[in-house]
């Protein structure tokens, strides 16, 4: 809940004891962690409820369905009865708040797409599960395509273009590096795995813009976007990548605004531990650049998994505003994630971090949050509120109704097929096959006429150069089509 100009997160002390978040302080990030089952959605709705309420616009991924009822109010219950009770609260408003649904396969939300060339070669490899070899191929055909102006919208886009660089490697050998048949084998076959599992509905046109996310609604309230991940999350590698790709859209896009007094956005990031599960050392080194800078263009990102030894440690530094539910021990190695956890903590005298971490009941957590001069507070024990919103969620009805009735419908529910790469190679394709009917029929006049064997092989030479120079031509004429050079950013996303 947002109360004179803090985030009201929980209360200790049977409601003596208020836990806040600053405003100006929740740009620089943080981290939601416990158990299942401890409670960490409710955290979830109730940060975004109170994020809303000041008009900054929120992310949420929804992976098990249960966040759809942000948008209907909530009401009182025996539960919540007792909760406001124990807390003190007497005046709790319950209502919905503005939420756009999404769905990257268009079912269930607005649909969600990105282009390949818009994915970039760095994070669609991840997707494929390409090693470096691989990786740097796939780099090779991005860099080929973009330096001759074709446009990677789709899989059949990159399919060609693959296929392209094969048969024509020993013309890019030169300039961009070998191009082995057998890493272009693999990348094909990986894409056709990807498309057998329904990945490819999310690659073509229209795009998302990410700043169709920001807005307010009547009473300036900032918009609630919901990802239903739901199927997306069956493919934890995909699902992860995707997100990924999301904020460093939100980075490339957003102009530098340095320190706000609240942010323009806050971006959850759930079940974050995949994100960084076997991830390259390369690709690890971007996410920290990313995670360090994009708080200057206003957005704050809070990753939610179950105990922080899930982030790596670069990543955990800059996460400033901590809250931890139960972690039970079962393990050794369950004792030192809870030690760990505590470790992470400014003391607070009044109780053992370690040891108050595994008492904690559904709903309470430890909390640390920046304070007015970005310093970690001293960590306190409380339980969060309950949520403003429902706590179920809505009907399959509802969300269509209110998806139908957003103007971001009209604009990305239809999908187009502009001309592309596909089309562009299939048409070079017919000048190179007329090319090499015309070097038979020289060749045969060559040899109807009997010309010398030196002869014919500087003749078969001249031909080839002949076809190299009308392959290289006619993809700069394609190139000369594209209005604007293609500059890419950190993960090889293109910058707007």
């Amino acid at each position: 809940m947002y109360r004179e100009d803090k985030i009201w997160i929980a209360t200790g002390d049977e409601g003596a004891n208020p836990i806040h978040l600053l405003p100006k302080m929740s740009a620089r990030h943080g981290l939601v962690t416990g158990a299942t089952g401890t409670g960490k959605t409710t955290t979830i709705k109730v940060m975004a409820e109170a994020f809303s309420q000041m008009g900054t616009s929120v992310f949420l991924a929804d992976i098990k369905g249960d966040v759809s009822g942000l948008c209907i109010p909530g009401g009182p219950n025996a539960s919540v009865n007792e909760r406001l009770n124990t807390m003190g609260i007497t005046d709790f408003p319950f209502t919905g708040f503005p939420v756009r649904f999404f769905d990257v396969y268009g079912v269930t939300g607005i649909p969600v797409r990105t282009t390949v060339t818009g994915m970039g070669p760095l994070l669609l490899s991840r997707i494929l599960g390409l090693n470096e070899t691989q990786t740097g191929v796939l780099q090779i055909i991005f860099r080929v395509a973009d330096d001759n102006g074709l446009l990677l919208l789709d899989f059949k886009d990159l399919r060609s273009m693959a296929h392209f660089a094969r048969e024509n490697g020993a013309l890019f050998s030169t300039q961009y590096g070998n191009v082995p048949a057998q890493s272009v084998g693999a990348i094909q076959r990986r894409l056709f795995e990807l498309e057998e599992a329904g990945a490819e509905s999310f690659f073509g046109e229209p795009e998302l813009d990410l700043r169709d996310w920001f807005g307010v609604d009547e009473l300036g309230r900032g918009v609630i976007n919901i990802l239903d991940c739901t199927k997306l999350f069956h493919n934890p590698l995909v699902y992860s990548t995707f997100l990924l790709w999301m904020l460093s859209q939100l980075y490339e896009t957003m102009p530098e605004v340095g320190d706000l007094d609240r942010p323009k956005m806050v971006f959850f990031f759930d079940e974050a531990h995949l994100l960084f599960n076997g991830i390259p050392k390369a690709l690890l080194t971007k996410i920290e650049q990313i995670v360090r800078l994009i708080r200057s263009k206003g957005i704050g990102v809070y990753f939610i998994t179950q105990t922080p030894a899930d982030i790596p440690g670069p990543v955990l530094a800059q996460l400033g505003n901590k809250i931890q539910h139960a972690l039970r021990a079962y393990t050794p190695n369950d004792h030192k994630a809870i030690k760990a956890a505590a470790a992470s903590f400014r003391p607070n005298p009044a109780f053992d971090a370690e040891t108050v971490i595994s008492e904690l009941a559904t709903g309470e957590a430890l909390i640390s949050a920046l304070d007015e001069v970005g310093a970690p507070g001293m960590v306190q024990r409380g339980f969060i509120l309950p949520p403003q919103c429902s706590f179920g969620v809505a009907d399959p009805e509802l969300i269509e109704e209110i998806t139908k009735a957003s103007p971001l419908y009209a604009k990305y529910h239809q999908s187009f097929d502009r001309h592309s790469a596909y089309e562009a190679l299939e048409e070079l394709t017919q000048k190179q096959q007329a090319l090499r009917e015309q070097e038979a029929l020289e060749a045969q006049q060559a040899k109807e006429q009997k010309q010398a064997a030196t002869q014919k092989a500087a003749q078969s030479k001249k031909t080839q150069s002949a076809l190299d120079k009308a392959i290289s031509s006619s993809l700069s004429q394609i190139g000369r089509s594209v209005s604007r050079e293609l500059v890419r950013g950190i993960f090889g996303t293109p910058k707007r």
